[in-house]
């Protein structure tokens, strides 16, 4: 039975993966690597951490990755304040729905806990959603499932009751791996990601409702 949805944050319930690409573009820029934006594609999904550890190595820049994850975070800051916390067209009324329609909801976002929390709040949403948990409160980053079975935990649900909501390979690797049904979004306004391992894609949640996603947790599971 389908108890809960977990989304995930970034690219999901928030469009903010141009501030991480726009930001570590131009700090390699500085540093005189030149790259283009789907360099950045591979990351998504991924903690800021493993990033910059890969971003190091390949390019043998020399500051630590905490002074690099700083800069960034430095960067998205007032990337932020000059353009707001903008919010994936149409999904506050999605969670909205889902929330009065009787399902748990859950985040589970490879972003910081603090960052989660403001931005819930910035959009107006934090009071539907049961547990917010991100990867920096568990071992493994996606695409291991460790943060969805960790959000599920919180929030009291078996995992094969979850369905999970994800916009990169590495999120619904995650998903997967956690042994959840898997919606993933395609946002028309991204490059095509490789969402091939989702049960289902959308390019919208305009008219996405708690019996659609029945509707496909049922497919999957029978």
């Amino acid at each position: 039975m389908l108890e809960a949805v977990i989304f995930d944050m970034d690219g999901v319930l928030v469009d903010s993966e141009y501030t991480y690409f726009q930001s570590k573009s131009q700090i390699l820029s500085e540093a005189g690597h030149e790259v283009e934006e789907n360099y950045h594609y591979q990351f998504m999904g991924t903690t800021s951490e493993y990033m910059w550890e890969q971003m190091k190595q390949e390019f043998s820049l020399p500051q630590s990755v905490g002074e690099y994850i700083q800069q960034m975070t430095s960067l998205r800051q007032v990337m932020i304040q000059k353009d707001g916390i903008r919010a994936i067209p149409n999904v506050q009324d999605f969670v909205k729905r889902l929330f009065d329609s009787g399902l748990t909801l859950a985040v589970a976002s490879s972003s910081s806990l603090i960052e989660i929390k403001t931005n819930l709040v910035e959009l107006g949403l934090s009071e539907y959603f049961t547990a917010v948990v991100s990867t920096e409160e568990v071992k493994f980053s996606k695409p291991a499932p460790d943060v969805y079975l960790a959000a599920a935990k919180r929030i009291g649900v078996e995992p094969q009751n979850c369905l999970g909501i994800e916009d990169t390979k590495n999120g619904i690797g995650a998903v997967k791996n956690a042994e959840m049904v898997c919606v993933g979004f395609a946002n028309p306004a991204f490059p095509v990601q490789d969402l091939t391992a989702a049960d289902v894609v959308t390019t919208t949640f305009s008219q996405m409702d708690k019996p659609e996603l029945l509707q496909i947790y049922t497919e999957v599971t029978k």
